[in-house]
Formats: structure tokens, sequence, C-alpha cells
């Protein structure tokens, strides 16, 4: 019998008031999570009020409109597949085990999840959807000094400075995780 089936028939360890009160504490992020999936609703009914506007306008929008409001869709989409992780991801490691072992649907990212592969995999998302607000942004950058945007030189500069500190931090993380991995593996030997 593998060790984690012999842990999971184990009779469960009785833990002193304090720790286990400090443990039970992590049931405190459940509403936190429900909170998320009534974001993901949200962005859900945002993604399809502007897919109605998308299809709304199929003939009388210009090709530079029809690609910001897909861009705009991508965007939706890119925050909740982020929602999805951080809720699944978050709440697999802090909170409970959901059990998904064997179900057809599980993500596969899923079944190694902890939470550095979770940072990694959420800077990841953030610097995809910082990507799709700075080809938005540029793509609207050639309207610059007309009255038709909402952009500025300076704010462009920015955007795309901040979108580099967020490849930086990601490259970061990736690094300082590598190196404990390292160590790890260099520590069992």
């Amino acid at each position: 019998m593998s060790e984690a089936s012999q842990a999971r028939t184990a009779p469960p360890v009785r833990l002193r008031p304090l720790p286990a009160l400090i443990f039970a504490s992590r049931w405190l992020q459940l509403p936190l999570y429900l909170g998320l999936i009534i974001a993901q609703c949200v962005y859900v009914a945002l993604f399809l009020k502007e897919l109605w506007h998308l299809v709304m306008h199929t003939f009388t929008f210009n090709e530079q409109q029809i690609m910001l409001v897909v861009l705009g869709l991508i965007d939706v989409v890119m925050i909740s597949n982020l929602l999805i992780m951080v809720i699944v991801g978050g709440y697999e490691t802090f909170v409970s085990r959901l059990e998904l072992q064997n179900h057809p649907d599980q993500p596969e990212w899923l079944s190694h999840v902890n939470a550095s592969v979770l940072k990694i995999k959420l800077a990841m998302a953030i610097i995809g959807i910082s990507s799709i607000h700075l080809l938005r942004t540029f793509i609207e950058a050639g309207n610059l000094g007309s009255t038709n945007t909402n952009y500025t030189e300076a704010g462009v500069m920015w955007q795309a400075i901040i979108h580099g500190l967020f490849i930086l931090s990601a490259i970061g993380i990736a690094t300082v995780d590598r190196m404990g991995l390292t160590a790890a593996t260099s520590k069992h030997s």
C-alpha cells in the first residue's frame, strides 16, 4: 500500500485546541473563494454583453473596432482563467482537497499544484492579461494627439514599463523557485 493511501486510511490525528483552531482558520478563506465565483459570474455577463455588442455591430464596425472588441473578449477570458486558477488552485492548496482524482474533467495542472506552481501560473496569467491591454493600447496609439483616444504618450510609456516589470517579476519568481528546487534536490542527494 502506498504512503498516500495509508495516510488516507489512517485515523485522523487529534489536535490540541490551539493548533486545531489555527488549522480550522483556513476555512475563513471559503467566503473569499465564493466571492470570486460571483466575480466569475460577473465576467461571464460582461463577456456576453460585449459579444452581443460585437454581433450587433458586425456590419458597422471597421476592422480596428472589431479587433478591439475581440481583444476585450480575450481579456475577459484570460481574467476568467486567472479567477479559475485562484479559486480552484487556492482552495486545493490552502483550504481542502477537492478529491478530483480520476475525474475526467480534472484540469491537468491541478494534479501538481502547490503554492509555488500557483504563483508562477498566476504571474504568467497576469503577463498575458497585461499583454492584451498593451496590445489594445498600441492599436489605439495611432490616434495619439487626436481627441479620439484615451491614451497619452506618457500613459503608453508607463503601460509598457509596467508590463516589463511584470515580466521581470515573473522571471524573478521562477528563478527563486528554481533555486529552491535545486537547493532541496542537492540537500536530499
